[in-house]
Order: C-alpha cells, then structure tokens, then sequence
C-alpha cells in the first residue's frame, strides 16, 4: 500500500561461495538469478534503483548492461546504477542503458573522483552517490574504518590535522565537523547525494541537521583547500584499492566475442 512511496535501492555483483570466498560477477546469469532473489527477500515486484555493486573484470560492461536492459523492460527494476565504476566504464554502460546513479566515495579528504568521474557524470545528467562522506575523530572498537590505511597510525599522524581545522570551522560555524562535512557535500549540486553513515537515531538527527548549514563561497574555499594538496592526505582511502573505480575496467566487447 504504501510501496509507491519509497524508494528503494539495492545492489547486486558479489557471489559468497564456499569457503567464505567472495567474488565479482556481471554475467547475465548471476545478474537475473541475484535481482529475482532480492525481489524475493524485499517481498516488492519491483526494485526503483539496482547497482552492481563492483564491476566484472571479466566480464565486458555491455553484456551486464544488456541483462540489466532486460530486467528494466520487464518491470523489474526501473533504474541502473554503478558503484566504483571508471568513467569510461560508465559511458560505455550509458552506452546501452542510461545510468541514472554512479556511487563512490566524494568527501572532503577523498577528491580524487574530480579527476574523471565527476565531469563524466555532469554531461550525462546522472545522479552522483558520495558515501564516506564524514570526517570523524573517535572511531568505536568495531568501527570498520579502523582498518583503513588513512587510520593506521604511520599516516594518523599527518590526517588528524585535516579533522583539528574541521573541527574549528565547525565549532566557527555552530555545528558538529560530521554536519560540515556532509554540507560540504550538498553543496556539490543538487544531483549529489551524500550517503552518511547511520547506525542510531542520534546520528540520523545529526545528519539531518547538515541540511541547514549554509556555506559561503569563502567557507567553501577554505573546506576545500585542506585536501586539495595530492600530498595533503596520507594513505589509500580503501585498503583493497584493487576492488575500486580505479581497477575496474572491463574487457572489450570484441574481444568476449572472440573467445
């Protein structure tokens, strides 16, 4: 009854075998069996955004594409997105079906998406997921960042810097560093949605609460001039950097015929 009024959003491409091994798939036959087994667990008929999750290396962008195409004319899914995707991996799936949403991490220490993703996107008119968007300073025992190179002490060190001038423009600014940087997000554009990390109605109150801070041109300036540097950050934002955009190019279409 009251489907019609959410959205929802899900994501297929990884197949957990046995053994615990988890690996990437794009083929035609895992894209359909994995969209029938979420319409099955959701208990929907339809699925508003589906997202492959990592792309397929093995697998060439246009052959995932024609199935998820399929899935779209049955009214199974109404909306294609990507995650981690390269930006000519994402013309090349546009190519075929347009994208409607591309998600990877854009924040104020993760720039690197401006160099190729971002002005991509913009021409195609798609939406543009950012998740990892908060800065945060005390990270709970089980929070899984804490694996992440950018929190390992050797590189601690140099980043805690970037939170101290967070911290003060917030404090400045009358709100919490997580807001600022989530407002610094907002501000991208409106087809920028940040995806913030929320696991208690204390952090959704504070993510929320990002929407009312405004920023000015100056303030905005300053944000951006803490890691603007190539240098200015310490360590990879993802400990298996090989499972990002930056690794994700699929073969060609020629070449999968050939074979």
């Amino acid at each position: 009854m009251l489907r019609h009024k959410v959205q929802l959003a899900t994501k297929f491409a990884c197949s957990f075998e046995d053994g615990g091994r988890v690996s990437i798939r794009g083929d035609p036959e895992y894209v359909r069996a994995a969209c029938e087994a979420s319409l099955k667990r959701l208990q929907v008929d339809y699925i508003d955004l589906y997202y492959q999750h990592r792309t397929d290396t093995k697998v060439p962008i246009e052959v995932t594409m024609m199935e998820l195409k399929k899935l779209v004319d049955e009214g199974k899914i109404r909306y294609i997105g990507l995650s981690e995707a390269s930006a000519s991996t994402i013309r090349r799936a546009h190519a075929v079906h347009p994208i409607t949403a591309v998600q990877l991490e854009w924040s104020l220490w993760s720039r690197d998406a401006e160099e190729d993703i971002i002005p991509t996107c913009s021409p195609l008119g798609r939406g543009f997921f950012s998740s990892g968007a908060k800065l945060v300073d005390n990270l709970a025992d089980n929070d899984m960042r804490k694996n992440l190179p950018r929190f390992q002490p050797e590189n601690l060190e140099q980043n805690k810097h970037i939170f101290e001038r967070v911290n003060d423009l917030a404090q400045k600014k009358g709100c919490s560093p997580s807001q600022l940087a989530l407002a610094w997000v907002h501000h991208q554009g409106t087809d920028v949605c940040p995806i913030p990390g929320t696991t208690k109605i204390e952090n959704l109150n504070q993510n929320v609460g990002a929407l009312a801070v405004k920023l000015t041109e100056t303030e905005l300036a300053e944000l951006e001039s803490l890691a603007s540097d190539e240098d200015a950050v310490k360590g990879e934002r993802h400990s298996a950097m090989k499972s990002t955009w930056k690794y994700s190019e699929t073969p060609s279409m020629s070449s999968w015929k050939n074979e």
